[in-house]
């Protein structure tokens, strides 16, 4: 799509850390995306950028802390919502948390070493937030997350994380979906068919 608004990046409404803002975002990319017959947006990116030398998330995420990247989630998905001529089913990336890796899973399975303890003070503050929020899809990402899959598995195809922490230790109970099943961060280990 070409012709659509160019709004900032996340990053931009995460420094200006004003919320009104990022609803307005959420609220005008749902009209736009219903202007074009899309109904499903795979918004807003819930990754907190705490690694610098991740070379994919950077200005993707709202921000480095994540108490604010889970306001401004919040924020877009209300902003999403708010126009009942114009609603949009909207979907949080990259669970578990994408951003502490300097891997571009596109290219090869990036690896999570957080503890339990760090990804649920950090990486999964906006998730959690999302899902209070009411979210209807989440993301996976094709991850590595020792933390939570003992097997070296992406989070893509991981029972323990999509089952046990995002269904019944989250509660989550929308749409999970995939990123982009041609990624090497999934295809390094299985073939398509498999996958």
């Amino acid at each position: 799509m070409t012709s659509t608004t160019q709004f900032p990046h996340l990053m931009a409404y995460g420094a200006a850390n004003d919320l009104e803002a990022t609803f307005q975002l959420g609220k005008s990319t749902a009209r736009e995306a219903r202007a074009m017959g899309v109904q499903w947006v795979f918004a807003p990116d819930a990754d907190v950028n705490n690694n610098p030398d991740n070379p994919v998330i950077n200005t993707r995420s709202f921000s480095e802390n994540p108490q604010v990247v889970a306001a401004h989630v919040k924020a877009f998905i209300e902003g999403a919502r708010s126009d009942p001529k114009n609603h949009v089913l909207t979907t949080v990336k990259h669970f578990p948390g994408h951003a502490d890796t300097a891997t571009d899973t596109h290219l090869g399975l990036g690896v999570v070493t957080a503890s339990k303890e760090r990804m649920q003070q950090v990486e999964l503050v906006p998730f959690k937030a999302a899902i209070e929020a009411g979210v209807d899809g989440v993301m996976s990402a094709h991850l590595h997350v020792p933390a939570y899959e003992p097997e070296k598995l992406p989070a893509t195809v991981s029972k323990n994380i999509l089952t046990g922490l995002l269904r019944d230790e989250l509660g989550f109970k929308g749409i999970a979906v995939t990123d982009a099943m041609n990624m090497q961060g999934l295809t390094s280990q299985f073939p398509a068919g498999e996958s």
